[in-house]
């Protein structure tokens, strides 16, 4: 007994400290050593010396044979000291210091899972908009047991085992007293009922695989990589809960002739030096049919018409992009006798080549800036 501390030194409290001051004291010292919170080497025999104190102190009739015997008087009433005891009601103390058991029973309504679709469009259809049916296989509730899991006829029982609370508490005694671990019930899973004649549709899960045709309608203008959302149809929630979401993921063709910048349309126009030089009314593909495109003479290598009105209908918003159409002067590989003697007829009768006059070349530019004009 020598070698045991006092007990009111262990909880920091004088001899004639009040049972509010005593339990007070208590809760400090058992949240500072708790061997949940404090890792130190000896904290779990401090935790314990700590018990040990406030079974005596906080008992009337213990204190006072403490005050009057010390420990000797204290182990000869209470014949083989603190083997077997119980903490009673500290367990709900530590409970609510310390976080406690953590309730798991799944008792709520879940919501089910989203699924995910990839489908491939046309170029014209990502443009104008188009209606499609796809087909996914997704979890459904039970069309025969309506989601009970159970036989038509048939309902779920209260588990025996947890009587329907879905957790089994165990009390536990160990050196820090009585403690309660609150566990899922292992024959119920958690959900506190338990099914006796299984639905042979979907062998007792409430939910079977279904493959189902979706209609989607997919909006003027989406591009690559477009996603749609359809909600609520995706798999079906557990217990009651919400479906999940079907996420259709767009892949757009590659068209033969057009290009899309956003909500524009990007079109080449192969020319020859002929038509660049005289003009010409040429009729190129628009997404709405032909179009007569006018090239003025003289047309230069690389010009760029804007045709409006004829590019990709915007997404969000009303009206439509415009189709960008640039000309390529194309320079035959290739010539036949008689088409290069009318090209050396024509070198021969062209002048010189001139730029037009505000067109400066590039060592004219050099010229003006270092003369500073």
């Amino acid at each position: 007994m020598a070698d045991k501390r006092d007990y009111y030194e262990v909880l920091g409290v004088n001899r004639n400290a009040s049972d509010v001051e005593i339990k007070k004291a208590f809760r400090k010292k058992a949240f500072e050593c708790h061997p949940d919170r404090n890792k130190d080497h000896g904290a779990e025999e401090r935790f314990k010396e700590i018990n040990e104190a406030y079974e005596i102190l906080s008992d009337p009739e213990k204190r006072a044979a403490y005050d009057r015997f010390g420990h000797a008087g204290a182990q000869g009433i209470f014949g083989r000291g603190f083997e077997g005891f119980d903490f009673g009601g500290f367990g709900d103390i530590f409970e609510a210091f310390f976080g406690g058991a953590t309730r798991t029973r799944r008792t709520g309504a879940e919501r089910g899972a989203d699924l995910r679709y990839s489908m491939t469009i046309s170029f014209e259809q990502a443009v104008f908009g188009c209606e499609k049916e796809v087909e996914v296989v997704r979890t459904e509730r039970c069309s025969v047991c309506s989601g009970t899991g159970s036989e038509p006829g048939s309902k779920p029982e209260k588990c025996p085992e947890c009587n329907g609370s879905g957790e089994v508490r165990r009390a536990q005694r160990s050196i820090f007293g009585q403690f309660i671990n609150v566990t899922p019930c292992t024959r119920c899973r958690g959900e506190g009922r338990i099914i006796t004649k299984p639905c042979a549709t979907c062998k007792g899960q409430g939910r079977e695989k279904v493959a189902r045709k979706i209609a989607i309608k997919v909006p003027a203008g989406v591009d690559e990589g477009t996603q749609i959302r359809l909600s609520g149809e995706g798999d079906a929630g557990l217990r009651g809960g919400s479906p999940g979401n079907l996420y259709i993921t767009l892949s757009v063709k590659k068209h033969k002739f057009f290009k899309r910048d956003d909500d524009t349309i990007l079109y080449e126009l192969p020319i020859n030096f002929a038509q660049a030089a005289l003009g010409d009314e040429i009729v190129i593909p628009t997404l709405d049919g032909d179009f007569n495109l006018k090239i003025p003479a003289g047309c230069p290598n690389s010009k760029v018409f804007r045709i409006k009105d004829k590019g990709v209908p915007h997404l969000r918003g009303s009206g439509r992009g415009d189709q960008l159409v640039r000309v390529h002067v194309v320079t035959p590989q290739s010539l036949t006798a008689k088409q290069k003697k009318l090209f050396k007829d024509l070198a021969k009768d062209l002048e010189e080549a001139t730029l037009p006059q505000e067109d400066k070349g590039f060592f004219d530019r050099i010229k003006d800036t270092f003369s500073g004009t």
